[in-house]
């Protein structure tokens, strides 16, 4: 089945620290071993075998198809749209719609070390799930990196970190991005995100007494949704960049590549 990729590139309000350190005015424009990571990871979708369209999301797409960029204006199989106030409120506005049609991939352009192996990992896993939520353990990660320093979400059997990758695969993933949307600003605190889903819940995760799928299957049920981890074999699915130290990990990484 083709999947629509939604691209974020946005930026929260004021300074991005890492845009600034390089002399952008956006993050997604920053260059990554000699190019721009919003070229970099539109490039990995579209050669992803499953994506046959790329949406890229940001307050200012016009300002970001420059430079590096400028080939997406004219790739026919790139489009953009213009975020809104959140970044689940702006999903929920294009999934399912003409721009985006289901089932629908989401990504973001701080991810230059996505390959299309990662892409079609995430989408072979996804299943009978409504919502699938891409994520890489610790052992994988902190084995080929063990200096790299990720925000853990500790469950029973392990510890994870978000690979920036969501699979929405119908009209019943909209519960999701609406429960998303109310919790968004603690998407990086596991404690208030998995207490918006019940006390019970919360204390089986502090106690670690519950997996990962687990404590998603519970907290899907309550949306009216399947919902399920994915778990990544690739530790740079894992590895974002936010801050110098992981722009200097990215290009250590791309240039072993090369």
């Amino acid at each position: 089945m083709p999947w629509t990729a939604l691209l974020l590139a946005g930026q929260r309000p004021g300074v991005d620290p890492l845009a600034e350190a390089f002399g952008q005015q956006w993050k997604s424009l920053v260059p990554v071993a000699g190019e721009a990571m919003l070229s970099r990871v539109a490039k990995t979708l579209l050669a992803s075998p499953s994506i046959t369209h790329v949406v890229v999301v940001a307050q200012r797409p016009d300002h970001l198809f420059v430079g590096d960029c400028a080939w997406l204006a004219d790739e026919p199989r790139i489009s953009s749209a213009v975020s809104v106030s959140g970044i689940a409120v702006s999903i929920a506005g294009l999934a399912g719609t003409k721009a985006a049609s289901w089932p629908v991939l989401v990504t973001t352009a701080d991810h230059p070390l996505l390959t299309p192996a990662m892409v079609e990992a995430m989408i072979a896993g996804v299943g009978d799930a409504d919502v699938a939520v891409g994520v890489v353990s610790s052992d994988v990660l902190l084995t080929a990196y063990p200096d790299n320093r990720r925000t853990w979400l500790k469950f029973a059997r392990g510890a994870w970190t978000g690979a920036n990758l969501f699979a929405l695969a119908s009209e019943r993933a909209r519960p999701a991005l609406l429960a998303w949307s109310e919790v968004e600003r603690d998407r990086k605190k596991a404690l208030k995100l998995i207490w918006h889903f019940g006390p019970w819940l919360a204390v089986r995760a502090i106690t670690r007494t519950i997996t990962l799928a687990g404590a998603l299957s519970k907290a899907g049920r309550t949306l009216g949704a399947v919902v399920r981890p994915i778990a990544l074999p690739f530790a740079e699915a894992g590895i974002d960049v936010d801050k110098p130290s992981d722009h200097a990990l990215a290009e250590q990484i791309l240039a072993a590549r090369a």
